[in-house]
């Protein structure tokens, strides 16, 4: 097992500690305030915690049957086998992200604003935390080697950050101008977005489960 991976590894476990904190947090004030704003980022942190720790847990499986005789060409495609299930854990949230929007598009929901602002603001202040314990990552340029087990949890987090920014800009013109269409318009535009991730993170690791030339 490579140096970068061990690292990779202690970073993903940290991240999935920051995270579970978040989300225990967020539905425990969830209940207390009866914010169903905060319960619904909450459980849907929950989603985050199980991409993160099929990533984790296909770490623990590389390590542990490193040299092991079950495995003909090595462990490395265990990974592999997570990001390609992460990634289409990472599709279906950009889909969802998409038909959710379209919905409250053509049939507009009273939102809390203050509520839904505070959620936004927590759940990117832990992404952005997060972010900045995975960036410390380590690069490689041949795609047979790139650690897409790493890269797709990143996605995750990434796409989590990426939705927050795009709600708080959109609660608050909504707040403030009432335009609240734009929530629901920045809502597809931020699932188009993560589809894209998914897409090239399944072609890339689905080119490696079946052994494609490049």
């Amino acid at each position: 097992m490579h140096k970068h991976e061990i690292s990779n590894e202690k970073r993903t476990l940290i991240v999935i500690i920051f995270t579970i904190l978040a989300m225990i947090a967020e539905i425990a004030y969830g209940y207390i305030t009866n914010s169903m704003a905060l319960l619904a980022d909450g459980y849907h942190m929950g989603t985050h915690v199980l991409a993160l720790g099929l990533t984790y847990i296909a770490y623990v499986l590389t390590r542990k049957l490193a040299g092991s005789s079950l495995f003909i060409n090595g462990t490395d495609k265990i990974g592999t086998l997570t990001a390609y299930t992460s990634s289409l854990f990472l599709g279906f949230t950009g889909i969802w992200i998409i038909i959710e929007a379209i919905q409250r598009l053509f049939n507009p929901m009273q939102i809390q604003y203050n509520d839904a602002i505070i959620v936004a603001i927590i759940g990117l202040t832990v992404n952005a935390i997060c972010i900045l314990i995975m960036e410390g990552k380590h690069h490689h340029t041949d795609s047979h080697n790139k650690d897409y087990n790493f890269q797709a949890a990143y996605f995750h987090i990434l796409a989590d950050a990426l939705t927050s920014i795009l709600a708080i800009g959109a609660l608050l013109i909504g707040k403030y101008f009432h335009i609240i269409c734009l929530d629901s318009i920045i809502g597809i535009v931020g699932g188009i977005l993560i589809l894209k991730w998914a897409f090239g993170l399944i072609k890339n690791t689905v080119k490696i489960l079946i052994d494609m030339k490049e």
